[in-house]
């Protein structure tokens, strides 16, 4: 949008052509050029049919309708009827900007995700290396600092679509993907934040 915050319409009541300006402000000097811009390229109306908003119902827009002999009526307030084809054009303009915003931000979730996924570096496990498990299912509360990484284990397979095979001192191996595992280089994890380990399940 670049910052633009209104859109100006202008409708020409035989053709139907329809001109449309996105504008920062909405003030009668924005309004005057644009103005300005369709006499030029399409030549002086003789009449304007305007809404009663201060951006056309002001000296200066009254000058330049002089100006240009344009005669200026004001809409019939709270009667839409009388700028119809107005309406018409921006329930259009709505149902595009509608479905570009939506197709904008779909395109910006795609790019995201494509930027986030480039950033991340594939881990490389062998059998032997010592891992920190990551525990989703610890619960983490509020004003304590708690670790979600759990005590060394060590691998003893690597199978080829990303998971790992890890055993444990008390318990049987069982299998995690490796997206949920990180290399341990030494130092010592406190054992208050350690969750129970020993019940993991074999994978079948």
């Amino acid at each position: 949008s670049k910052g633009n915050k209104y859109i100006l319409v202008a409708v020409d009541y035989l053709s139907k052509w329809v001109e449309v300006k996105a504008l920062l402000t909405n003030d009668a000097r924005v309004v005057v050029k644009f103005l300005k811009s369709l006499f030029s390229r399409f030549g002086i109306p003789r009449v304007i049919i305007s809404d009663r908003r201060t951006h056309f119902y002001n000296d200066q827009f009254t000058r330049v309708m002089i100006k240009y002999g344009v005669s200026h009526r004001l809409a019939i307030a709270y009667h839409p009827q009388t700028s119809g084809q107005v309406e018409v054009s921006n329930c259009g303009l709505k149902r595009i900007l509608k479905r570009t915003a939506y197709e904008n931000s779909v395109i910006y979730k795609e790019r995201t995700k494509k930027l986030h996924d480039s950033k991340i570096k594939n881990r490389i496990f062998n059998v032997g290396d010592q891992v920190l498990l990551f525990n989703s299912c610890l619960k983490i509360f509020s004003g304590k600092l708690k670790t979600r990484w759990s005590d060394p284990f060590t691998i003893t397979q690597v199978f080829s679509y990303g998971t790992v095979e890890l055993s444990q001192p008390n318990g049987p191996n069982f299998k995690v993907n490796g997206h949920r595992v990180k290399h341990y280089f030494g130092g010592d994890i406190p054992s208050k934040v350690v969750p129970d380990l020993h019940t993991f399940p074999m994978d079948k």
